[in-house]
């Protein structure tokens, strides 16, 4: 039975003579987590990113490798589930008309993915806000982060980009990812549910203009801090007017986050030039502040996880379920004043559901932990001054060498990363055969990327830079990045270990470094497949851990942490 919301919207079809329309996961900003989720309305989806047409009589939602299972349990009732990359290729909807809303699209990706096959019908209203209507926050401000914790003032930064424009003979640029606007003026906001990320716009000229498009409360605490004129502000329903009294010109867009509709405006009076925002660049690496700031953003973060397994371990009775774990380890987290809050949804899975790599347990799907099954758990902070994300796979009883053999080479796959020669291997894509090596000697793999780019006191998930199978970026120091490879079972249990390391000089090589302080589960480890130097790794590892970490536990915690040296 198709649901009412389904039936809602493909009531307006008539009134657009349209066959279909899409619904991207992101908002209007291009956030991957948003307060407005119209995908997991839609469709019951909850993961990160993908597409939903809804057709006249049939569904299709597009999701990628990380959310097979998850969505076919989530959505299937009343969509077929398509793999992401078929989206381009896919025939399922030849020669129809779709609908979509130009403030969520870029036009590469109506483009690449539907224009091949079909036509496209500019709405320039969204059809699913007609009938899904949420209670909107109160809107907070805006706030300054002083240069102390940032490391670099933002008329630096702006300056950096100005003389990006100078060399490139460009005009203007328009900065439409608010954290790389977020990055470039040392603002943060509340307008995410797991980023401090300031809902805003921001174009740039090539003679120093700057000119910020945001709702004009949102800046009235920097409006003081700062000299900033009154005119450099522009609410959104004044940017076509703002714009005509802009210079003729050239203006650099951001081919993956400006929309459709900003395009069209901002072509009525320039020159569009297509490509990548060089903020993303600029920001992926971090200048020493920023390094010294997740380094001690990690220590809290370390004790909080510490504390939780210990808490978790200890128990002689399992009679928890995956949210009171993870509300637990919110718990240990909350203890420390710096924290803000989660970098994203915490997934805690055991045993079947560890195998969804997305996973996330609620009150209505939450299982009990088990004894006799491996309990997976991906989590991270927000805090003051420093992002976390961090995976641990903890066992409560000896598990049969399979899964043991398993979680070993996913380990030794882990250590090959963090021992990569970066000298030799210089970008993401050879990093990536380091980390899968091990489990494919075995005929196994993981449908997902080993790493991600993390933001400082931003996304959690950022680029350009990432350790996958596509990914060509040449790793430079101070890019901090995830180093995540996994395994999972469909209906059996899920083993991912995960820790945030950041490219460093030393000397005239460039090594990686761990950021994420926390115990690997040696009930999991067969040692007998590791070498002497992935051995010495971990001894050395878990000395570090035990040094740095030590200080902040009581005595039974101090005592089990140094059973892992």
């Amino acid at each position: 039975m198709i649901s009412k919301n389904i039936q809602k919207l493909r009531e307006q079809f008539k009134n657009y003579n349209i066959d279909g329309y899409v619904i991207p996961k992101n908002d209007e900003f291009f956030s991957e987590h948003t307060n407005k989720d119209r995908l997991k309305f839609i469709s019951n989806f909850t993961g990160s990113a993908g597409y939903a047409i809804i057709l006249k009589k049939k569904n299709y939602l597009f999701v990628d490798g990380r959310y097979t299972i998850q969505a076919k349990i989530e959505s299937s009732k009343n969509f077929r589930i398509i793999d992401y990359k078929k989206i381009i290729n896919t025939k399922l909807s030849k020669k129809l008309n779709l609908g979509i809303d130009p403030k969520l699209f870029t036009s590469d990706q109506i483009k690449n993915f539907f224009l091949k096959n079909n036509r496209v019908t500019i709405i320039n209203e969204n059809l699913i806000d007609n009938f899904f209507k949420i209670k909107d926050k109160k809107s907070r401000p805006f706030y300054s982060l002083d240069e102390k914790v940032v490391g670099e003032n933002y008329s630096r930064k702006i300056n950096k980009i100005i003389k990006f424009l100078r060399i490139n003979r460009l005009d203007y640029i328009f900065i439409s990812a608010p954290e790389n606007v977020a990055w470039l003026l040392n603002i943060r906001g509340y307008d995410s549910p797991s980023s401090p990320i300031p809902n805003c716009h921001l174009l740039i000229s090539k003679k120093k203009e700057t000119y910020l498009i945001v709702n004009k409360k949102k800046m009235k605490n920097i409006l003081k801090e700062r000299k900033i004129k009154k005119n450099e502000i522009i609410d959104p329903k004044d940017v076509t007017n703002f714009l005509k009294k802009l210079k003729s010109g050239n203006i650099l867009i951001d081919k993956k986050t400006c929309s459709i509709y900003f395009e069209k405006i901002l072509a009525k009076k320039l020159k569009i030039i297509k490509n990548e925002d060089p903020t993303y660049f600029l920001k992926s690496i971090k200048n020493k502040i920023e390094l010294d700031n997740m380094i001690n953003a990690h220590l809290i973060d370390g004790v909080a996880l510490t504390k939780f397994i210990f808490w978790l371990k200890q128990k002689k009775k399992l009679n928890i379920t995956e949210v009171d774990a993870q509300n637990k380890l919110e718990y240990f987290r909350k203890q420390n004043p710096k924290y803000l809050f989660p970098s994203f949804n915490t997934i805690a899975g055991s045993g079947k559901n560890g195998a969804i790599v997305h996973y996330r347990a609620n009150k209505n799907n939450t299982k009990l932990l088990k004894k006799n099954e491996i309990f997976l758990c991906d989590s991270g902070g927000q805090y003051e001054f420093g992002t976390t994300d961090v995976t641990r796979t903890i066992c409560f009883s000896k598990q049969n060498q399979e899964i043991q053999n398993i979680f070993t080479n996913v380990l030794k796959g882990h250590i090959a990363v963090v021992q990569t020669n970066l000298n030799k291997k210089k970008t993401g894509k050879l990093i990536d055969i380091e980390a899968r090596k091990f489990l494919k000697k075995k005929g196994l793999d993981y449908n997902h990327g080993t790493g991600h780019g993390v933001g400082f006191f931003l996304n959690v998930h950022e680029g350009p830079q990432a350790i996958s199978k596509q990914n060509s970026v040449k790793i430079q120091s101070g890019m901090i990045l995830s180093n995540e490879p996994g395994y999972y079972r469909q209906g059996k249990f899920g083993i991912r270990i995960e820790n945030l390391i950041y490219a460093k000089k030393v000397g005239n090589n460039l090594i990686f470094k761990n950021l994420t302080l926390a115990p690997i589960e040696k009930d999991l480890i067969n040692f007998e497949l590791l070498t002497k130097k992935e051995k010495d790794y971990i001894f050395n590892y878990h000395l570090e851990v035990y040094y740095k970490l030590s200080p902040f536990l009581n005595k039974k915690e101090k005592k089990w942490l140094a059973s892992f040296i």
